[in-house]
């Protein structure tokens, strides 16, 4: 699998309703930063199943991009999911972020065979 690859299977994880941050994805990968995590979704045809907007910054918020309409966009998906976000464009975490996968899930899916 490429590193692409892995990141997207990753992101396939990710519950409806909730958020993971480009270095929590980062992290789960191995051998891979929050930027490579960015750029990876970035690359994404349209049409994919990988639901790119689950991934945000670790502020809480919505990385900006130069086109406004993607990021009115994955705001819009995200809080069709249930997701808020404040005044200031910031959800909560604590309440919408998710806990990431098990070390048995990592383990049955190969994962652990990349150094972090």
């Amino acid at each position: 699998m490429t590193l692409y690859e892995r990141i997207y299977f990753v992101i396939r994880q990710i519950p409806h309703g909730k958020v993971a941050t480009y270095g929590q994805i980062a992290r789960i990968v191995g051998a891979c930063s929050p930027r490579m995590v960015g750029y990876a979704l970035a690359a994404l045809q349209s049409g994919s199943d990988t639901p790119w907007q689950r991934v945000i910054n670790s502020q809480g918020k919505i990385s900006l991009r130069i086109d406004e309409i993607e990021n009115n966009l994955q705001q819009l998906l995200l809080e069709a999911e249930g997701v808020t976000f404040d005044e200031k464009g910031k959800t909560d975490l604590q309440q919408f972020g998710w806990e990431g996968v098990t070390w048995e899930w990592l383990n049955k899916h190969n994962m652990l065979n990349y150094e972090n």
